[in-house]
């Protein structure tokens, strides 16, 4: 398998779904929203996005089945398995907020081997696979080499639905807002995970994620070589529903401040 010929591909065909995405935002009305669950929205434009990636998908690797976010019914691969965020970022989406994104990811087993995050706005395309550096538009990327929390410019996603850990992310965050450059929230967390790969963020923390919001993000940061874990260090970041990202120099403090709070 010519995993960065199949990353490649991925990329043309973020690149081309993110156009219709983008014209896409000068049609889309208030009666398009649909209400996944509270401040959880879809339009027709994430849903016509995934269907074109997902019909794409199926001829750049015909074995490989689907986790994708807006259907369930896909038909899952016995080895391979395409994880897509056909929009991240609905929420900016429709309040033409320019942040948001494609986010692919191919996983074999349970391993992730290629990564695709395409920000639609900027046309900024990040990409990795196995074995490879991490890539934007072609030129390689590298995460920080800041050494203290006091020194990081950090980013977050705050939570919509799940409230059970609202007091302690808000003393996290208060630690953070005290000892840190500062907390960026953006709305897209591939968005987040592709910053801290290309260095932009030192690290980023976030609760209540999906597979499909990290997956992509998460092999970027690891190829550009920073660390990736949960809240407790280990390594069930994909349907864990918490992830922390940072460079390696600064990420013992920074796992260490997060158990404190959680």
């Amino acid at each position: 398998m010519n995993l960065e010929l199949i990353t490649k591909q991925v990329c043309n065909l973020s690149r081309t779904v993110g156009s219709f995405i983008k014209k896409e935002i000068r049609n889309i009305k208030f009666t398009d929203i649909e209400h996944k669950g509270i401040h959880n929205f879809v339009t027709y434009v994430d849903k016509a996005s995934e269907k074109r990636l997902v019909s794409e998908l199926s001829k750049i690797l015909p074995e490989a089945g689907f986790i994708a976010e807006e259907n369930s019914d896909y038909k899952k691969g016995e080895l391979y398995n395409w994880i897509i965020d056909p929009l991240d970022g609905t929420t900016n989406f429709i309040h033409s907020l320019p942040m948001y994104s494609i986010s692919i990811a191919l996983m074999k087993n349970n391993e992730i081997i290629s990564g695709v995050i395409y920000e639609i706005n900027l046309q900024e395309c990040f990409y990795t696979w196995k074995g490879s550096s991490a890539f934007l538009n072609g030129n390689p990327i590298k995460v920080t080499e800041t050494k203290k929390i006091n020194d990081t410019l950090l980013a977050t996603g705050f939570p919509y639905y799940d409230y059970d850990r609202l007091e302690e992310y808000m003393e996290l965050f208060k630690y953070f807002m005290r000892n840190t450059h500062g907390i960026r929230r953006l709305g897209s967390a591939a968005v987040d995970l592709a910053y801290v790969a290309c260095g932009r963020f030192d690290g980023f923390y976030e609760y209540g994620l999906n597979a499909w919001d990290v997956s992509a993000g998460a092999l970027l940061v690891k190829q550009a070589g920073g660390k990736i874990t949960d809240f407790s260090g280990t390594d069930n970041y994909i349907y864990g529903k918490e992830i922390i990202a940072s460079n390696s120099n600064v990420y013992e403090e920074f796992l260490n401040v997060i158990k404190r709070f959680f």
